[in-house]
């Protein structure tokens, strides 16, 4: 089942890469920034963390140990919490760079672009407010892409939102088409919680 979700991988990369091509003129990603990786909660379906888990095992035992401990560092944080939205730190971050990050998750790959969300309402990803992805046509003031600014860029394409969400990505439809489950989802740390059941599965 893990290969038929490798192929339904394929189908998105291509998807999203045509969506990042045509977005050029306002996509600021840079080897080296971490923003989209930290202070987050990273929602992970089954299948994801599977994938990730396989990604894990293919690194050298250095960097496995520094993943582990950043996991338990978070584990252990996590469960003294007392908020509603625990936010953390990837504990794949290795040295500024995703260790993992050919198995990354779906959230992972469409972060930098513009999400239509509901009500005709978009997503812009808070990246622009640190003069990155769509800085260059955003209003800070009002938190909105500005049509102003945009006409003083003698750029053709308009700044566009697309149906990226992570629901509208890891719905059933995708599962019957590439015929394979995304099962529960939960943020990632969460699935280390548990007794450390699936922190088990690292070693």
């Amino acid at each position: 089942m893990i290969d038929n979700y490798f192929k339904y991988l394929i189908f998105l990369n291509n998807k999203l890469q045509g969506f990042f091509q045509k977005q050029k003129p306002y996509i600021k990603c840079f080897k080296g920034c971490d923003k989209c990786c930290k202070n987050a909660e990273f929602p992970y379906s089954k299948m994801e963390f599977k994938y990730l888990l396989c990604g894990f095992l293919s690194l050298d035992k250095e960097i496995q140990d520094k993943i582990e401990y950043n996991i338990s560092k978070t584990v252990e944080a996590k469960k003294k919490f007392k908020g509603t939205k625990f936010l953390y730190d990837c504990p794949f971050l290795i040295d500024g760079c995703c260790s993992v990050y050919k198995f990354r998750g779906i959230v992972c790959r469409t972060f930098g672009l513009i999400t239509n969300v509901k009500d005709g309402k978009s997503k812009i990803p808070f990246c622009a407010y640190h003069g990155l992805n769509y800085s260059n046509v955003l209003d800070k003031e009002k938190s909105i892409l500005s049509s102003e600014i945009f006409k003083t860029l003698n750029i053709d394409i308009e700044p566009l939102g697309f149906n990226i969400s992570y629901d509208s990505l890891t719905n059933e439809y995708y599962e019957k088409k590439f015929n394979f489950k995304f099962g529960e989802k939960l943020p990632l740390i969460d699935w280390f919680l548990e007794d450390n059941k699936e922190k088990k599965e690292l070693n």
